[in-house]
């Protein structure tokens, strides 16, 4: 026992503070394990700070710290009545908004234009949030009546007619080209070598159009006979929505099955009913404000916004005809997308503006801005036609064999299975295509209409606000602007990604 005793340590002095282990959180945890952990991060965090501070420094003094913020003319934002080196002109700014953001649109009637901005936000945000409810009727009331009555808003005007015109209309125009295509071989007969053939051709096109015209003489009688009585608008609105009501009364099953299809079509005919007394469609409507009376950030975001919203369906129809097995889909898409993808925005906004009036019917006319809103639809949907395409190949080819294991139709796998996984996979890129089409909506001001940048271009003529910084703050401004939505935009993608992709988090 003694000799074990003894033979034990036992400590008898306590052991020197070691040092504390390195911090590795926080800021100072970031400033040594980032920044000045090795000689090459030093020498970039160096050149980093010295970029953040001739940029940054130099733009918070001219926005803010050397601003002139009241002011009635130029002579508020010159440096001699200033007393010091003037930064941005911010009383421009406030003179110049309303034409920053309504172009030149009547004062009296800009409320129109703030009741439908109103009415697309109150619509959108319930769409953005995933927790509301209701989302197939808040879409439906978005991208259906939204656009008619932001139409009747912005541009004015009311209806003369309702479905019933508006088809016997298509239908008789039709008939007359291809009877007017038929007199005009007609006529080419009378000297042409070859006219017993072209009498011929000539002929039969003509009469298949008297065969037409004969098919449709009930519809355009009625047409006729709804426009004399007194009420036409409402009388045609009533025959539409009866004949609307049951084609969907008897396509979804008749007495067993319609009577929801039914209600809904008699519900969403008192809707449009109650719209068109409220905004007196039936008597004329809202003055007549022409597109180019539109401008700045009007035209931005309604060329913007209907540039997203139809480039989507677009490209997606696109990408499914290029992977599709009938070749004459198939090749339609493709040439379709390397066409379209192979010229310039530039290019297809003149070809729209200038050239399109050229191939349409005489008496048929397209507004200038619907022009220019059809080049950049289908302009960006050709773009988004590939981002869905490589969606699409990122599934794999057991989802498709699943599926028809389980018995489901190619609609039901493409529509539940296969594009929803393709678009969520594709996010980035979708987004990016839409962050870029908001940015190019500048381009259309070579074809006359004045967006944000076109209006502010437009504002630096004034010689009231003529000073050497009026440009800087006007651009300043629209960069602001601009940065506020694309970044929104972008945010609100990786919210979405984070929230479709929760299963792939490690």
């Amino acid at each position: 026992m003694t000799d074990i005793t003894s033979s034990s340590f036992v400590r008898q002095d306590l052991l020197a503070k070691r040092p504390a282990p390195v911090k590795t959180t926080g800021f100072i945890g970031l400033v040594r394990t980032r920044l000045f952990n090795s000689p090459t991060n030093i020498l970039l965090t160096i050149v980093g700070a010295l970029l953040l501070w001739f940029t940054i420094v130099p733009s918070v003094r001219f926005l803010m710290v050397d601003a002139v913020w009241s002011g009635q003319d130029r002579t508020a934002c010159l440096t001699e009545n200033a007393g010091f080196v003037v930064g941005a002109c911010w009383p421009y700014i406030q003179a110049k908004l309303p034409q920053l953001i309504y172009g030149f649109y009547p004062e009296a009637e800009r409320w129109r234009v703030d009741l439908t901005m109103l009415l697309a936000v109150v619509l959108l945000l319930p769409l953005l949030v995933p927790r509301l409810p209701a989302k197939g009727l808040n879409a439906g009331l978005f991208f259906v009546a939204f656009p008619v009555v932001a139409f009747f808003l912005l541009h004015g005007g009311g209806i003369k007619g309702f479905g019933l015109s508006w088809t016997a209309g298509l239908l008789q125009l039709f008939d007359e080209s291809i009877i007017g295509a038929g007199q005009a071989l007609l006529s080419l007969s009378k000297t042409s070598a070859i006219a017993p053939l072209l009498w011929v051709v000539g002929s039969l096109i003509v009469l298949v159009g008297t065969a037409i015209s004969w098919l449709i003489f009930p519809l355009t009688w009625l047409r006729d006979y709804v426009q004399v009585i007194g009420q036409p608008v409402w009388a045609d609105f009533g025959i539409t929505a009866a004949i609307v009501s049951l084609i969907a009364f008897f396509l979804a099953g008749g007495i067993r099955t319609g009577g929801r299809a039914l209600a809904s079509s008699i519900a969403t005919s008192i809707a449009i009913a109650i719209v068109i007394k409220l905004m007196g469609l039936d008597r004329g409507g809202l003055p007549i404000v022409t597109t180019n009376l539109w401008g700045g950030l009007l035209v931005t975001l309604v060329v913007s916004v209907t540039g997203i919203v139809t480039s989507l369906p677009i490209g997606v129809a696109l990408a499914l005809g290029r992977r599709s097995t009938i070749p004459l889909i198939r090749i339609f898409s493709i040439a379709f997308i390397e066409f379209w993808r192979g010229v310039p925005l530039i290019t297809v906004l003149f070809f729209a503006t200038y050239m399109l009036p050229l191939f349409l019917p005489g008496n048929f006319s397209v507004d200038g801005l619907v022009r220019a809103l059809i080049g950049i639809a289908l302009f960006t949907g050709a773009y988004q036609a590939e981002n869905v395409r490589g969606g699409l190949a990122a599934i794999p080819r057991g989802q498709n064999e699943a599926a028809a294991a389980l018995g489901l139709s190619w609609w039901k796998t493409t529509s539940l299975i296969v594009l929803p996984q393709a678009l969520r996979h594709v996010i980035p890129n979708l987004v990016n295509s839409f962050i870029s089409l908001f940015k190019d909506t500048s381009l259309v001001s070579i074809v006359a209409l004045f967006d944000l940048l076109g209006s502010l271009r437009a504002s630096f003529s004034d010689p009231k606000w003529s000073t050497p910084s009026t440009a800087f703050t006007g651009f300043a401004f629209a960069g602001i602007i601009y940065f506020i939505f694309c970044f929104g935009m972008s945010r609100y993608s990786l919210f979405v990604e984070r929230r479709l992709n929760a299963h792939r988090r490690s």
